[in-house]
């Protein structure tokens, strides 16, 4: 079964999981409230690697979260991929954010008819997609600003979880009976490994040259005030 190295770096959880075929072999991740990415990630690489006892070289493919989320995380994480996959001579693979994090709802196994991972994006936007019971894509991914009216049709229709840092924005102003929150949520490398083996099982790999993170919209740069 592959190997393959997963790291997350769009919020502020810096987080590397090591996997072979769908089982974890390692996992290292700080679930930060700042951004250390650039501290930290290599670090974490190499705590991952010794804690399974593998070597970089016996690295069958390295695998990213590749947004949405912020422009910072997303840059050091796809550099880091790219120099990885570039230096070892093995694929690189990139994996849906928000279908990883919708995918920590799976662990409960609560029968929600719908799972809405969500990130916090700037003052009341949130980049989301939305997922069936089975975690089937049926809405995908958008940079919304959400309003007490947001998701009504998900929710009138049935048991619907947020999940995500941006959740809290949600909870703020949505009072449905059928609305569930999952706040504290973070995207995390664990569940990268199911997405990033079946990539590598069908070949869907990225040009390490070109590809670029998910950005959705565009970096804005806002100046100190003096």
């Amino acid at each position: 079964m592959a190997l393959i190295l997963c790291l997350e770096t769009t919020t502020t959880n810096c987080s590397v999981a090591l996997s072979s075929g769908e089982k974890l072999l390692a996992l290292k991740e700080d679930m930060g409230l700042n951004y250390s990415h650039s501290e930290r990630l290599h670090i974490y690489i190499q705590e991952v690697l010794n804690l399974a006892k593998i070597e970089k070289d016996s690295l069958d493919a390295i695998a990213v979260s590749k947004g949405p989320g912020s422009y910072t995380g997303l840059r050091i994480g796809v550099s880091s991929a790219k120099g990885l996959s570039f230096a070892l001579d093995i694929p690189l693979l990139a994996t849906n954010t928000l279908e990883a994090l919708a995918l920590q709802i799976a662990r409960e196994n609560t029968g929600f008819d719908f799972v809405i991972p969500v990130l916090d994006a700037r003052r009341m936007e949130v980049y989301s997609a939305v997922y069936d019971g089975a975690f089937k894509e049926i809405r995908s991914v958008e940079a919304q600003v959400v309003d007490e009216n947001s998701f009504l049709e998900y929710l009138n229709e049935g048991k619907t979880v947020f999940i995500g840092n941006g959740a809290s924005k949600l909870k703020a102003i949505i009072n449905h009976p059928n609305a569930s929150f999952r706040t504290e949520a973070l995207p995390s490398a664990q569940e990268m490994a199911v997405l990033a083996q079946a990539k590598y099982k069908i070949s869907d790999t990225e040009d390490v040259a070109y590809f670029e993170p998910f950005y959705l919209k565009d970096f804005f740069v806002t100046k100190s005030k003096k």
